[in-house]
């Protein structure tokens, strides 16, 4: 799996939208393979962070219910120039993240 991250965040007037898509499988370990019968086992992200220096500005604690490919979008106060470090972790352990510096 190519795991990766898009993103994006812009400012203005003191607040800064933050957009980003992630490109995982999300399996629920509850769906079946349509070939085999067999459950396709859970793979899913659990925590997603979001953090700008020492300061954390977002964390999500997420199951196996988000959608394949999730996108996430959220604001804070900001200025341009900020530089944002977005990563997730899954139960499998893998993780993917980017920085992003807020335009």
């Amino acid at each position: 799996m190519a795991a990766k991250i898009k993103a994006r965040a812009k400012a203005k007037d003191g607040v800064v939208t933050v957009k980003a898509l992630m490109s995982h499988p999300m399996e629920t370990g509850r769906r079946k393979d349509k070939k085999t019968k067999e459950v396709i086992p859970a793979h899913y992200i659990k925590t997603v962070t979001v953090t700008s220096g020492d300061k954390t500005l977002l964390t999500a604690d997420w199951t196996g219910s988000i959608s394949k490919n999730p996108y996430l979008a959220f604001k804070y106060n900001g200025a341009a120039g900020d530089t944002l470090t977005i990563k997730w972790v899954d139960n499998k352990d893998e993780s993917a993240s980017i920085d992003v510096t807020v335009k």
